[in-house]
């Protein structure tokens, strides 16, 4: 079995004890936690199934579009690079973080709990998108690409001839998908990294909580684009930050402690696989002691019976 022993961890005083790796215990945490990740794929594929659904089309009148008239612009922050920011890249820490710890409990934990922050939310954010099916900012220039209005005579309704994809993006406003998955991806880091630099032992360290901000930081970052860029309003971004802190939040304390707990460092497995590691050798202990216990309590009978015999040998040879 392959161990590291630990005596300090981020500045704090901890029990020596046996890390385990990849090599000896991965596949049995991955195993211990095989539903876990078959609801993962679950999750993926409803978060695909509400992305396909057509979301419900609010009714958009002419005295709306006041607010709604915002020119189309490209994305600050494409799509593609969301995932990037708020799952690939604190992955690479935890990586990082493995290489010099060698905990895979940690490691495991920590993507397993990233993944279900940000999928979660991502299926709770197009949910909601698809149940209120709120105007994007810019929903004008999708409605009417050429700039021509249309409305319905009697409802004053709009009558829509642009493109069906856009105009189908154009009623999924309301919370932001930007805002959510960055919180969630990168409010899970930021949990995580509050507790391996022990960020709130009470010593103090200001520098510690600006390395704690900065994850939060850069999803605000990301969450302000939408509104520069006119794909959400602020409503939609401030309830899409705070859907995502809140599942990070939970996600993080489901596999870890608080980070202000004396043991935040590590996840929950991690002291559950060490006291099991403790028990079994004191029982592994107690085992060898009664077995060395019997082999000298055998070893002095024979010397007895042995002295005893030479005794009445002795006697008898004396007569």
């Amino acid at each position: 079995m392959e161990m590291q022993a630990s005596s300090v961890a981020a500045g704090t005083s901890t029990p020596a004890c046996a890390f385990a790796t990849i090599r000896s215990h991965g596949v049995r945490v991955a195993r211990s936690h095989a539903y876990d990740w078959l609801v993962l794929l679950l999750l993926v594929a409803v978060e695909v199934l509400l992305n396909v659904i057509e979301p419900f089309h609010r009714f958009v009148g002419a005295s709306m579009m006041t607010d709604l008239s915002y020119p189309m612009k490209s994305n600050t922050v494409p799509v593609w690079a969301v995932p990037v920011i708020a799952v690939i890249g604190p992955m690479i820490i935890f990586t990082l973080v493995y290489i010099r710890r060698r905990n895979v409990y940690d490691l495991h934990h920590a993507i397993l709990g990233i993944l279900f922050s940000v999928l979660i939310t991502g299926v709770l954010t197009d949910a909601i998108k698809d149940a209120v099916g709120r105007p994007r900012p810019n929903f004008f220039w999708r409605c009417f690409p050429d700039g021509i209005a249309v409305y319905d005579n009697v409802t004053s309704g709009v009558l829509c001839h642009g493109d069906a994809g856009v105009i189908k993006e154009g009623h999924k406003s309301f919370p932001s998908g930007h805002s959510s998955w960055s919180f969630a991806g990168l409010g899970f880091l930021s949990w995580y990294l509050a507790g391996k630099i022990t960020a709130f032992d009470r010593r103090g360290h200001i520098a510690k909580l600006c390395v704690v901000i900065l994850p939060l930081l850069l999803a605000a970052l990301v969450a302000t684009s939408r509104v520069d860029d006119y794909w959400h309003h602020w409503q939609d971004v401030f309830t899409g930050g705070i859907l995502g802190m809140v599942v990070a939040s939970i996600c993080y304390l489901q596999f870890f402690p608080a980070p202000s707990n004396e043991n935040g460092c590590w996840p929950h497995a991690h002291f559950k696989y060490v006291t099991e590691m403790e028990d079994a050798s004191r029982t592994q202990h107690a085992t060898e002691m009664n077995n060395t216990n019997s082999t000298t309590m055998v070893v002095v009978e024979d010397q007895t019976r042995a002295n005893g015999n030479r005794t009445l040998d002795a006697m008898e040879s004396g007569r």
